[in-house]
């Protein structure tokens, strides 16, 4: 079998594209730029309902045999809500959709209006999903989840402060 035959390059020194600097670069991008826009201009405009999604605001207490989570769900009904509590994970998330229509003598006005909420939550312990309780009372969600291996409170004393 040949061995494949090595090519000579001749020893060159790398010479730019541009010579006299990068103004003729510059243009090249310009010019690139204004044709691309010019492109996209003449499609038609297309108007999507915008989706907002926000992290949810959350406090999690440790109550020694159980979990409470307080979210902040502003704006959402219960049935909005979707909550799903694993061994050691909690996710709850919320979509809602508003639309308003306003009809008057010459003319029709349409809002709408979208957001939605996700949060995930790694719980340090397992926890009992079988059993977990949540409400949504005036924007707040609270989530009540047993542990299967409860913390025992630790004893607390006062000392006073000289």
């Amino acid at each position: 079998m040949d061995k494949p035959k090595k090519v000579d390059t001749p020893n060159q020194p790398i010479v730019p594209l541009w010579r006299q600097g990068w103004g003729d670069l510059d243009r090249v991008f310009d010019n690139f730029r204004r044709d691309f826009e010019r492109t996209m201009t003449s499609f038609p405009p297309m108007n999507f309902p915008a989706m907002h999604v926000s992290s949810v605001s959350c406090d999690v207490l440790d109550e020694g045999d159980h979990y409470v989570i307080n979210a902040e769900l502003p704006g959402v009904t219960k049935e909005d809500v979707k909550l799903n509590v694993s061994d050691n994970n909690v996710e709850i998330s919320a979509e809602h959709k508003e639309e308003t229509e306003e009809k008057k003598k010459n003319y029709v006005r349409k809002e709408r209006r979208a957001f939605s909420y996700h949060r995930s939550l790694p719980l340090p312990e397992k926890v009992d999903s079988a059993k977990a309780k949540a409400k949504l009372n005036n924007g707040i969600l609270s989530v009540e989840i047993p542990k299967i291996n409860p913390t025992p409170k630790p004893k607390s004393k006062d000392i006073p402060v000289q």
